[in-house]
């Protein structure tokens, strides 16, 4: 090897180490963190603690407001939850029926459903909050949740509509030469063609709805129906003190679903549609 050609992979190596150090550096210091007392977390330049406590965890598990930490976990397990059944039962076939249907005003339909990527979640804030308040379902989950399951998450429609259109049409003859109707073209032939898609879309929406903050804080008051980005700010009081110790601890705690779902699922992103069937 010619020694630029060795210098070059060195420095290539040596930036790169340099980068991930970069990018991992709040989750190392997010996690030491935990192990400090309150008092040495603000304002202290130290990454590692120079006394590890457990004290931080021991809080959390104590719960908060006489709230436990299992109760927050399963509010935001059953919002994310349901957010994937509602996003992934209500985008496939409104992508399936944009993609390979054809009926009067589709076009106009979806360029209005893309136009709605570009409205930002503020703007519809207050007059979602009126209608929601006169049906009375202010302080329920009904919200958060009544959005995903009547397919108004574009994105993801857009992202299904994108795959579906490269499927071969043939697929969809076949099975109508076989005697298959719109409904069994896309319950045997499109939808199981189209699980990488459809993973994506519920990786994504777990992600967002687990961490989602601004939407519950909007709709819910009461404490025992706070997820857990909610749940966080239980820990600040700008009147006794904050616990940031305890703060830090169930961040990290909040962050093991998240990572763990997607180290689960991750594999099905690189999924290809060559590995569903298309071959031959």
């Amino acid at each position: 090897m010619k020694p630029g050609g060795a210098l070059r992979r060195v420095a290539w190596h040596v930036g790169a180490l340099l980068l991930l150090a970069v990018v991992l550096y709040p989750i190392v210091w997010v996690a030491a963190a935990t192990f400090k007392p309150s008092g040495d977390i603000v304002g202290s330049l130290r990454l590692l603690p120079t006394e590890p406590t457990t004290a931080n965890y021991e809080r959390v598990f104590g719960g908060v407001f006489g709230i436990g930490l299992g109760r927050f976990f399963w509010n935001s397990a059953v919002l994310a939850v349901l957010s994937v059944v509602g996003t992934v039962v209500s985008s496939a076939p409104t992508a399936y029926a944009f993609a390979r249907l054809r009926f009067r005003g589709r076009s106009t339909l979806f360029a209005v459903m893309i136009a709605t990527l570009l409205l930002p979640f503020h703007v519809l804030v207050v007059p979602q909050y009126v209608v929601f308040q006169n049906l009375d379902l202010i302080d329920t989950y009904v919200p958060l949740l009544a959005g995903r399951f009547l397919a108004t998450e574009a994105f993801f429609v857009f992202l299904v509509v994108q795959f579906i259109r490269q499927l071969p049409r043939e697929l969809d003859e076949s099975a109508k030469l076989d005697g298959a109707n719109h409904w069994g073209v896309f319950w045997h032939v499109v939808l199981p063609l189209c699980r990488p898609a459809l993973i994506t879309t519920a990786i994504f929406t777990f992600i967002w709805s687990w961490n989602d903050f601004f939407g519950p804080l909007i709709y819910l008051s009461t404490p025992e129906k706070y997820p857990l980005p909610l749940a966080l700010q239980l820990f600040i009081d700008e009147a006794a003190g904050s616990d940031f110790g305890a703060l830090m601890a169930m961040s990290v705690l909040a962050l093991v679903p998240v990572v763990l779902f997607f180290l689960f699922f991750q594999r099905f992103l690189v999924e290809g549609v060559s590995t569903s069937g298309l071959k031959g």
